[in-house]
């Protein structure tokens, strides 16, 4: 896709992160925007920013967890605008612990929001944009699914994270090559960020109370939590530098979206050790302390 102006784009987890700074340069190309986030004074404030730049915007408030609204965000969007050209199913929320303490409420909410957002993303809009193709030779669409580098890698404490974006990875590849089959006018990518300031470490503020959990946080959970805060505030990267990189490869029709292409040694390693049958490697092999205060951390 090369021509984003009057073309439409629907972003969820759009009012923070790497959603809002979507929506900020869609509206800089001249886009119309739905946006969609389960906060709703960040969704309203993020839409007035936009509108008092003079750009066409909505929002909707959208538990993408649940499919009956996506299909609302997808009618509004219909209704409004009459089409939709770029889908950003992109709303993650992330939490880590040992795997066997996670509770069934963390699995519900986690993969609710990372996994099944971007399935019921990719049921609810692929056929309106196949259907838009059909009808007109020169539509053009594009999906952007949000994994992460642990959609790559498997870093310790974070399982239930990493299997969730595990997921996205495989679902967009697929995509991409179920999309090939029938059409050349509508494409997809994944990205997959590394460490990057955007506010999803704090990500619990918008935990649905009937998924909390009535037991306080596990060691393995305060542990990966405070790591995952240090990891992301301290991020060089930021949302709006991800954001560009991400229209850049919508423009050039790049698949795989990377904010730290150096990251990706570690995912050669890892290939390596699948292909030659080796155990995994340890995660922490160039960074031994990090390993020992994480043990030491851990084991009290």
């Amino acid at each position: 896709m090369k021509q984003f102006e009057g073309r439409v784009a629907v972003i969820t987890g759009g009012a923070s992160g790497f959603g809002k700074e979507f929506a900020r340069i869609g509206a800089q190309l001249g886009m119309k925007l739905v946006l969609a986030d389960v906060q709703e004074d960040a969704l309203d404030a993020t839409v007035a920013e936009l509108k008092s730049q003079g750009t066409q915007v909505i929002g909707l408030r959208t538990d993408v967890s649940k499919a009956e609204q996506v299909q609302a965000l997808a009618d509004a969007a219909m209704t409004t605008f009459g089409e939709v050209n770029l889908v950003f199913n992109n709303a993650g929320v992330g939490a880590g612990g040992f795997v066997w303490e996670n509770t069934e409420k963390d699995w519900e909410w986690v993969l609710g929001v990372n996994l099944y957002g971007v399935i019921h993303g990719v049921r609810i809009f692929t056929p309106l944009m196949l259907a838009a193709a059909a009808k007109d030779p020169s539509f053009q669409g594009h999906i952007i699914n949000t994994a992460s580098m642990a959609g790559l890698l498997n870093p310790p404490a974070m399982g239930v994270y990493n299997v969730s974006k595990h997921a996205v990875v495989s679902l967009t590849e697929t995509l991409h090559h179920d999309l090939g089959l029938v059409t050349e006018q509508v494409r997809c990518s994944v990205l997959c960020p590394y460490f990057v300031p955007t506010g999803i470490s704090q990500s619990h503020r918008n935990r649905p109370s009937g998924l909390t959990n009535d037991a306080p946080p596990t060691r393995s959970q305060m542990v990966s939590q405070a790591l995952s805060d240090k990891a992301v505030s301290s991020g060089k990267v930021t949302a709006a530098d991800v954001a560009q990189l991400t229209f850049d490869a919508i423009r050039d029709e790049s698949f795989y979206i990377y904010s730290h292409p150096q990251a990706l040694a570690a995912v050669r390693q890892r290939m390596e050790h699948i292909v030659d049958q080796t155990n995994p490697g340890d995660p922490f092999g160039d960074r031994p302390e990090v390993r020992a205060g994480l043990v030491a951390a851990l084991r009290g």
